[in-house]
């Protein structure tokens, strides 16, 4: 306990830089993942190659290679990122989550697509309605009523693979560890570790708590 309390303040940092990066990488991520699940059901071929062509890359790449392309490959052919509050590597930590976490948004999201009975976007052209329209209007808001258990599951699991991002520079709780781990003896790194897993459950359970209430909240009633 002497040493949660002796490196209190370095939790404090990574803890908060863990939010921040699990925001941001969230809100990308649900909205990109989104955007790919309407690729995946366009009528548009090309639309639906470069969905399919995501979710594959993606999915059945590791989250390190995806991290090591915008940390240090993606610089190596000019592309470089902006600093957030010094630290280089905090939106190429962002933007690998969001490249990778979508493909999992993606299919979760399509499968909800795909329980909405044809009936509905049917009768939608039947009316005039565009694909865009019928997708926004009819299908899409019956659709996130299904996949919100889903959708959950991946949001934790990317709150999870955050830790990852620590191993790039990022200000996370393993960056945390990693200082601890370095200055001191196996029972300080022990707590150092007891002390990470406590903040991530401390993330997780409200997260995991509010999901659950907002499934009850807008479940589709059968």
């Amino acid at each position: 306990m002497n040493a949660l309390i002796a490196e209190f303040p370095l939790y404090a940092s990574g803890f908060l830089g863990t939010l921040r990066l699990c925001l941001f990488a969230a809100v990308g991520a649900l909205f990109w993942g989104t955007v790919l699940a309407a690729f995946r059901v366009s009528p548009v071929p090309p639309l639906r190659f470069i969905g399919l062509a995501w979710v594959t890359v993606f999915r059945n790449s590791p989250l390190v290679v995806t991290l090591f392309t915008f940390a240090f490959a993606l610089p190596l052919v000019g592309i470089q990122f902006p600093t957030f509050g010094g630290n280089a590597f905090f939106w190429p930590g962002v933007a690998g989550l969001i490249c990778y976490t979508a493909a999992f948004v993606c299919e979760a999201v399509r499968s909800g697509i795909n329980s909405v009975p044809p009936g509905q976007a049917e009768a939608a052209r039947a009316v005039g309605l565009t694909f865009q329209q019928t997708l926004g209007a009819v299908v899409l808001p019956q659709a996130i009523r299904t996949v919100v258990p889903p959708l959950g599951s991946v949001m934790i699991a990317m709150i999870k693979n955050s830790a990852i991002v620590g191993a790039f520079g990022v200000a996370g709780e393993l960056f945390s560890v990693d200082s601890a781990l370095s200055a001191t003896g196996r029972y300080y790194a022990l707590a150092s570790l007891t002390g990470v897993a406590i903040a991530y459950l401390v993330i997780t359970i409200p997260a995991g708590i509010g999901l659950g209430a907002l499934e009850r909240r807008i479940e589709v009633k059968r």
